[in-house]
């Protein structure tokens, strides 16, 4: 069962966002209101033009709110400017991109170390955490292969990898699976939640697959930029429900 700690780590307050075209305006998120605690794993659940990836922009401080804040670790991003909220997300914040964004020119093991060379960590040590990390995700074999010579899986895998190195305390994750087969989407989900587990770290995920909700403590459903429902999700139920799978399925082999 993962515990849940009352600490907030995502506060959202009458945030808002209109956007002009000509002389119409569309509302594209209104006042939404919610928090994300320590270790808690968040769905934004939503169709295509819901309003969630605007929601996780401003989130990640991408784009600034008409109204309201959004506060992390107590810190309101929405009022930062770009060079406070450059060094406060290298310090606190992962990204996982639906595209991967990964430099082809650049092995896994550069890719994944990337972010740290902004932070003036030496090469000895962006090295040997990027290759730990690597390793975590089982690409031990795969350290010097560029972009290009890896699977979609095994890149989404470089991806995580490089969202989780100097261990943020807040990962977002943009349509994640996208790309992946069912599969491959189920092993990463699994990889995500491990790693978010142990660590107690706080994962976003922005997704329209509702395959993708039953890893999460948190699912916001968002519909015409609205929040429709909070959904708290016990995942207790679902540990018990796997284990008595795995014995049925055990009981079935012999």
């Amino acid at each position: 069962m993962r515990k849940i700690n009352k600490e907030v780590v995502i506060e959202v307050k009458n945030l808002r966002k209109v956007f002009k075209l000509g002389k119409e305006k569309v509302v594209a998120i209104n006042k939404m209101d919610f928090e994300i605690h320590k270790g808690e794993i968040c769905c934004i659940l939503g169709t295509s033009g819901s309003g969630k990836s605007t929601l996780l922009n401003m989130m990640a401080g991408l784009e600034k709110p008409t109204q309201g804040y959004v506060k992390i670790l107590g810190k309101e991003v929405t009022k930062m400017n770009e060079k406070k909220l450059a060094i406060f997300r290298q310090n606190n914040v992962g990204f996982i991109f639906q595209s991967y964004n990964l430099m082809n020119a650049l092995t896994a093991i550069e890719n994944v170390s990337l972010p740290l060379v902004f932070r003036g960590v030496s090469r000895q040590r962006r090295n040997k955490e990027a290759t730990k990390l690597l390793k975590a995700v089982g690409l031990e074999t795969h350290l010097k292969h560029k972009p290009t010579q890896m699977s979609g899986g095994q890149q989404q895998r470089v991806g995580i990898a490089r969202s989780f190195v100097g261990n943020p305390k807040v990962i977002f994750a943009d349509e994640p699976t996208g790309n992946l087969d069912s599969k491959t989407s189920e092993e990463v989900l699994q990889l995500m939640e491990r790693i978010v587990k142990e660590k107690e770290q706080v994962l976003v995920i922005v997704t329209h697959d509702g395959s993708v909700t039953k890893y999460a403590d948190k699912i916001i459903h968002v519909l015409d930029g609205n929040i429709k429902e909070v959904e708290i999700i016990d995942q207790s139920e679902r540990v018990i429900t796997e284990e008595k799978e795995e014995i049925k399925n055990e009981e079935k082999t012999v």
